[in-house]
């Protein structure tokens, strides 16, 4: 088994060390100071730019303070100008983002043995962090109350920007997410599960027309949102897959308490379950590009990984009459890192045939916020719903009706 990472300092003249918690995969800092009340924010901003992180061991909520005023020194920083070329502003963008990430998660937080954070006017974080992390560890029964007594309560650490994620992630998931294909029921997203908060996917998988009520298969289901559509629809049977024990979990929890989960059947596998359906479902990522968090695999997909296997695979999980409605924004064409006659291509080779294509344009305020640097790729963003069958003769006929 793989040991968790350490991070080591030293404090008070000793060497200290505890467990590193990062949900995005980010190392250990190499080199920890503490700080408290008194630290100035320009010197721990000049430290986290220089790679140095700070403990911190003052009052929680001056640690906010310092975090947002880390952040207003950023933001005050001259921004390159985006390139004329959208692909190269895209990865300019991913790029900032990740620095800003990098420097702001420099502020560390301690917790202890019991997921909480042992510092004044800290907020109760234990559900958060059991939620993202797994259950406490059990005391320890052989230390004794006076051994305890003045010890230092540091299990482990976190960068104070990922402990709000996961308290504001547990609020989402606390009062969910209004779904109005579902007639204004809520989704519960887990921690790291793609939320459903663009509900544009939803509407189309809600209005397109139903080639069978019998059987379908949701592929990716995450939080289990299009497989409680199609139950909503009356579809009387759903296998909605996902490999992500989160997603399996939190599809499992959705279902029961939107009272479909004797019509859905959640099942651990990468892309298809096993036989064929009338009707298979996927919406896979949209972005061909590595992702930095497990919330962003819903988004990001290396060489487009998801969404050829879908469609490699379709054919032999389709019954002779059936559907793939394949839900795929646009974004990464006019990013450039998806040509759209590659996507056309990869239909035709899969042996698919285009039926219709169902589109939609984003709600999303991002779509109308010209300050964005990836502005005139979101304004012009179109979500699609490919309704597939099998090729039938010519499938040029395919790329045709595809280009409509």
């Amino acid at each position: 088994m793989n040991q968790p990472p350490v991070v080591e300092w030293t404090e008070a003249d000793q060497a200290r060390s505890a467990r590193w918690r990062s949900e995005n995969g980010a190392p250990p800092p190499r080199r920890v100071v503490t700080a408290d009340d008194r630290t100035k924010a320009d010197d721990a901003y000049k430290l986290a730019c220089e790679g140095t992180a700070l403990l911190w061991r003052g009052d929680f909520h001056n640690a906010r303070q310092l975090l947002t005023a880390m952040t207003r020194r950023i933001d005050r920083r001259p921004r390159k100008t985006p390139p004329a070329d959208v692909t190269q502003a895209f990865h300019q963008h991913r790029a900032a983002q990740n620095q800003r990430a990098r420097i702001l998660g420099m502020l560390l937080v301690p917790l202890d043995a019991a997921l909480a954070v042992p510092l004044h006017r800290a907020p109760d974080v234990r559900e958060a962090c059991a939620r993202a992390y797994g259950p406490a560890e059990p005391a320890r029964e052989e230390a004794a109350p006076e051994a305890a007594e003045g010890a230092d309560p540091t299990a482990s650490l976190v960068s104070l920007r990922e402990l709000l994620g996961l308290i504001g992630a547990n609020e989402w998931r606390r009062k969910g997410v209004e779904i109005p294909a579902l007639g204004g029921d809520r989704i519960h997203p887990h921690y790291g599960v793609f939320s459903p908060a663009r509900g544009e996917y939803v509407d189309l998988v809600a209005e397109a027309p139903l080639p069978s009520r019998e059987l379908a298969f949701d592929i990716g289901t995450g939080t289990g949102v299009l497989a409680s559509v199609l139950a909503r629809r009356g579809v009387r049977r759903i296998v909605a897959t996902d490999q992500d024990p989160r997603a399996l979990a939190c599809a499992r929890e959705n279902t029961q308490r939107l009272g479909v989960a004797g019509q859905v059947e959640v099942v651990e596998a990468d892309l298809f379950p096993a036989g064929r359906a009338p009707l298979v479902v996927c919406n896979p990522p949209w972005v061909p590009a590595k992702p930095t968090s497990p919330v962003e695999h819903a988004v990001y997909d290396p060489g487009n990984r998801m969404l050829l296997g879908f469609l490699s695979g379709l054919g032999e999980h389709l019954t002779p009459d059936g559907e793939g409605w394949l839900i795929l924004s646009d974004f990464a064409e006019h990013l450039g890192l998806r040509a759209h006659t590659a996507l056309l291509d990869a239909i035709a080779a899969a042996g698919l045939a285009v039926l219709e294509r169902l589109d939609i344009t984003p709600r999303h305020p991002r779509a109308r916020d010209t300050s964005d640097p990836l502005h005139v790729a979101r304004a012009a963003e179109v979500t699609s719903l490919w309704r597939l069958g099998r090729a039938d003769g010519d499938v040029a006929d395919s790329r045709r009706d595809g280009e409509g």
